[in-house]
C-alpha cells in the first residue's frame, strides 16, 4: 500500500483534544514527543519512574511544564498502569531499560521492564480500554548481527544480548494482542536516535551520548574497535514524526516497521563530523572492552521502505543539521544533564 505523507493537518486531526499517555515521558524521546503533542493540542499524561540511570529529567519538559500532567510511577506497577490506561485514546509505550551491558549484568530487571511490564500494560488495555491505540518503541537490536545490509523486516531475528531478546518478546506481545484481542498496536524498530534531551551523564544510552559528553567536556572521544563500524541515525524530531504517523495511520495497526537513516556512516567519519561541527576535538581508537565485544553487532543500517510505503515517512534532518542542533542544545544546557 502506498500512502502520501501525513500532513500537519492530518496529525492535528488525529491528536487534537485526544487523551495521550506517554510512558517514559520525561525521558529523551518521550519529552520530545510530548512537546510536539502539545503543539497538536493533545491532552497529555506523562508517566516516568525517575530512576536515575534511565534518563527521566524534569528539565526535559521545561517548555511545556504547565501544559502536561505528570504521574511519577513505574510501568512495573500494574495498579497504577491499570488506572492510567483508562480513557486514553493513545498510548506511546516508550519506557524501557535500554542499556545492553546492564541487561547482561542484571537480566531480570531488564526482563521485568522490557517484557513483563509490557505484557501487564497490554492486559490492562485488554481489560479496561480495548479501543486504545498503542505505539510501541522496539529496537533494531533484535536483529543481532546483520546477515545482509540494509536490514529489512524480513531479516532473521537473532539478538546478541538479553536486552534484544526481551524487546523482541515485548514486540511480539503487541502483535499478539492485536491479532487475538483486536487492540490497535504498532511497533517501530528504532535505530540510533540522537538529539536534544538525551541522557549523556553516563554510558547507558548508547555511544552517541558518550561522544557528545566527551566532546562537550573537552575530552578525547574514545572509539572502540577499529572505528570502521557503520551505523545509521535518526534525529529525534524525525522519530517523533514517525511515532505520530504510526499512531495516526490505521493501516499500520498490527504491523512492525523499521526506521532508518539516509546517511550510513562509520564511527571515525561520524566523530570527525562532530569535531568539525564543534570547532575542535580529538579522538582515540581503543580496544573493545570484552563485555562489549561479546555483544557487538558489527555493521548495521536499516531499510525503512515498508514504513515509507505505509505512511510516507522518511528522515528529514541531515546528520550535519541534527548534530549541530544537538551540540548547540548542550552548549546552552549542559549543566542540566551532568
Amino acid at each position: 500500500m502506498k500512502s502520501e505523507k501525513l500532513s500537519e493537518k492530518n496529525l492535528l486531526e488525529a491528536y487534537k483534544r485526544r487523551n495521550v499517555l506517554i510512558t517514559g515521558g520525561l525521558g529523551f524521546i518521550g519529552s520530545n514527543l510530548a512537546i510536539k503533542l502539545v503543539e497538536l493540542g493533545a491532552n497529555i499524561t506523562l508517566v516516568d519512574s525517575m530512576i536515575p540511570d534511565y534518563g527521566g529529567n524534569l528539565f526535559n519538559i521545561e517548555p511545556i511544564k504547565d501544559k502536561v500532567r505528570i504521574n511519577f510511577s513505574d510501568v512495573r506497577d500494574s495498579y497504577s498502569m491499570e488506572y492510567l490506561v483508562k480513557e486514553q485514546d493513545y498510548l506511546f509505550s516508550l519506557a524501557g531499560q535500554v542499556s545492553h551491558i546492564d541487561s547482561m549484568i542484571d537480566p531480570f530487571t531488564d526482563l521485568d521492564i522490557n517484557t513483563r511490564a509490557q505484557l501487564s500494560i497490554l492486559e490492562d488495555c485488554r481489560k479496561f480500554n480495548l479501543s486504545i491505540k498503542v505505539i510501541y518503541a522496539s529496537t533494531r537490536q533484535i536483529y543481532g548481527k546483520p546477515q545482509y545490509l540494509p536490514v529489512d523486516e524480513n531479516h532473521p531475528l537473532y539478538p546478541t544480548d538479553i536486552n534484544g531478546i526481551n524487546n523482541m518478546a515485548g514486540e511480539w506481545y503487541h502483535t499478539l494482542y492485536h491479532n487475538v484481542y483486536n487492540i490497535n498496536t504498532v511497533s517501530l524498530r528504532l535505530t540510533n536516535t540522537y538529539g536534544p534531551r538525551q541522557l549523556i551523564k553516563h554510558n547507558r544510552q548508547g555511544f552517541i551520548a558518550v561522544f557528545i559528553r566527551q566532546i562537550m567536556q573537552g575530552e578525547k572521544i574514545s572509539i572502540f574497535g577499529n572505528g570502521q563500524q557503520i551505523r545509521d541515525f535518526n534525529y529525534v524530531d524525525d522519530v517523533v514524526d514517525a511515532l505520530l504517523m504510526a499512531g495516526a495511520t490505521e493501516y499500520c495497526y498490527g504491523n512492525v516497521y523499521n526506521l532508518g537513516g539516509n546517511e550510513p556512516i562509520n564511527l571515525i567519519n561520524l566523530v570527525n563530523l562532530l569535531i568539525e561541527l564543534n570547532g575542535g576535538g580529538e579522538f582515540e581508537i581503543v580496544p573493545f572492552p570484552s563485555e562489549k565485544k561479546r555483544i557487538d553487532i558489527g555493521n548495521y543500517y536499516g531499510d525503512y521502505q515498508k514504513f515509507l510505503q505505509a505512511t510516507g515517512w522518511q528522515p528529514q534532518i541531515s546528520l550535519k543539521v541534527g548534530f549541530t542542533r544537538m551540540l548547540n542544545y548542550y552548549r546552552e544546557n549542559l549543566y542540566k544533564y551532568l
